[in-house]
């Protein structure tokens, strides 16, 4: 073993962890934690020992490892985490969300004296509806959860509906159309502490399609990291025929892959038109090591002599920051960075090396079947 690698065991007591606790946290960053396989046995270097460090700071700062995860995806690797605040520092946003916008439990009632006239309304009427009477601003209404783009009112209301539904409190008169019912109605008349005790309960229901969600970007999740690991476990030149074959069926255009003997540093082509008059250059790395500046300078320079104004660098590890604000000055060529998460979604997303396991299919009622005499 060389002097700079060393052991699972001596990098978790390194950072400060016992072995079982370091073995956790190198599982859920595998990506990002340079790893040397040499048979059964696995060694780290100074790299890995930086970025478990860096992870355990912002643990400790009381960031959970999904969203140190969230962090590591969307930012890239911190160069450290001073600059992050701990999680006990609350944002303006974060404090509107928190204390201004209504609770399930509060839209439940709203939604309820919105619609107690009998007639029918539609989702958005009754969103529209409620939102005035709590008086809120399109900022409120326009919050988003921190880890996905669903508005929190939006999404409230909706879980708010769904358990008036199911308790037969409001009922679906036609698509996206409710009319509160003679129970919803009583709900309304009952005294505090009845009213009280029914809301409650309310709050117990569960939405399917919260849960089902959850777990299809669960088996998602899981899936991008199975195929980054057959990613970084295929041979180089089975690499560089996987992401000839993404971009062509992507459409950019016909790829092959490039002669080793004359490729310039060059892993592969794309012929946007058929006479190969604007081509995008690609370079396809297997790495662990986070790619550096460095490195995509250099491919900047093949492209150069090669005359190319296009040019994709895909790597099975992670880019820095500084190698992302390189190409983001560039003005004469584009290069665009694809990481192992980006490569593997964009082969889920484009079916390539997966294959459906399963289908599911969800139906609901089709009220226009139902109308006419």
């Amino acid at each position: 073993m060389k002097i700079d690698l060393m052991t699972q065991k001596a990098l978790s007591n390194m950072v400060g962890w016992s072995e079982a606790n370091g073995r956790r946290w190198i599982k859920i960053f595998k990506q990002f934690i340079p790893v040397q396989n040499d048979g059964s046995n696995k060694y780290f270097n100074h790299e890995s020992y930086k970025v478990l460090s860096l992870v355990k700071e912002l643990s400790e700062k009381g960031y959970s490892s999904t969203e140190i995860l969230k962090i590591f995806n969307e930012e890239g690797i911190p160069v450290n985490a001073h600059k992050l605040k701990a999680k006990n520092f609350i944002s303006y946003d974060e404090k509107i969300q928190a204390n201004s916008l209504p609770s399930q439990k509060e839209l439940v009632i709203a939604v309820l004296k919105f619609i107690n006239d009998k007639k029918p309304y539609t989702t958005t009427m009754i969103n529209d509806g409620v939102s005035s009477y709590f008086s809120l601003t399109d900022d409120q209404k326009s919050l988003t959860y921190p880890d996905s783009k669903e508005f929190i009112f939006s999404h409230r209301m909706r879980l708010a509906r769904y358990s008036l539904k199911k308790q037969e409190y409001i009922e679906e008169v036609s698509k996206y159309t409710y009319q509160i019912t003679e129970d919803g109605l009583q709900l309304l008349n009952d005294d505090l502490e009845t009213t009280k005790e029914e809301i409650d309960e309310l709050e117990n229901v569960t939405d399917p399609y919260d849960i089902i969600r959850g777990k299809v970007e669960e088996i998602e999740n899981d899936l991008i990291n199975d195929l980054i690991d057959y990613l970084k476990q295929a041979h180089w030149r089975r690499l560089e025929t996987i992401v000839v074959e993404l971009l062509t069926a992507m459409g950019y255009g016909d790829g092959q892959v490039t002669e080793k003997t004359n490729d310039g540093g060059l892993d592969g082509v794309i012929k946007e038109d058929k006479l190969g008059l604007d081509n995008i250059y690609i370079q396809a790395k297997k790495w662990e090591n986070t790619v550096g500046r460095p490195d995509v300078m250099s491919f900047s320079g093949a492209l150069d002599a090669k005359g190319a104004r296009k040019g994709i660098f895909i790597t099975t590890s992670n880019f820095t920051r500084g190698a992302e604000e390189y190409v983001e000055r560039l003005e004469s060529k584009k290069i665009i960075l694809i990481d192992g998460k980006k490569l593997a979604k964009l082969m889920i997303e484009n079916d390539i090396g997966v294959s459906v396991k399963k289908k599911i299919v969800v139906k609901e009622v089709d009220f226009s079947y139902f109308e006419g005499e």
